[in-house]
């Protein structure tokens, strides 16, 4: 069996690390762990939308990519240390995109068995959005998904 957590550093993700941990120490699965990076982007161009893509590579401006993988990789360490502490590897990777759409499609590619994921992550655009993302997820993954408080 293959676990697929995902991980953005929130406490929830962490819970999921060590579910999925525990339940893969009852059952012989492997542990891989990913988090998904996602650069923050916003337009400079006012309150009309780009009509070209021209004009949308001239006004949108991406946070430095490099500060966003090594948030990713901070929490990719997290979950291995977790991992170690409990005496089961979690292999861990970065993956690039929009994160329901990079888990779902990894977990598929990759044939996981199962999903785990944390209730609320770090997300500060969708705070309001009680787990958007494992809702997300949930509606989108085609294997089992546990979703972590």
């Amino acid at each position: 069996m293959k676990y697929l957590v995902a991980v953005d550093g929130s406490e929830s993700s962490m819970a999921a690390v060590r579910y999925a941990v525990e339940q893969a120490s009852a059952t012989g699965a492997e542990v891989v762990a990913i988090s998904v990076v996602v650069p923050d982007q916003f337009f400079t161009g006012g309150d009309d939308p780009p009509e070209s893509y021209t004009e949308a590579e001239d006004e949108l401006v991406t946070e430095d990519i490099g500060d966003a993988e090594d948030e990713a990789q901070e929490a990719l360490d997290e979950a291995a240390e977790i991992g170690d502490k409990e005496g089961i590897a979690v292999e861990t990777g970065l993956l690039y995109g929009e994160p329901v759409e990079a888990i779902t499609e990894f977990a598929d590619d990759n044939d996981f068995d199962a999903i785990f994921v944390g209730h609320r992550g770090l997300s500060d655009e969708y705070e309001g959005l009680v787990g958007s993302t494992a809702k997300d997820v949930v509606g989108r993954a085609t294997v089992p998904v546990t979703v972590v408080r």
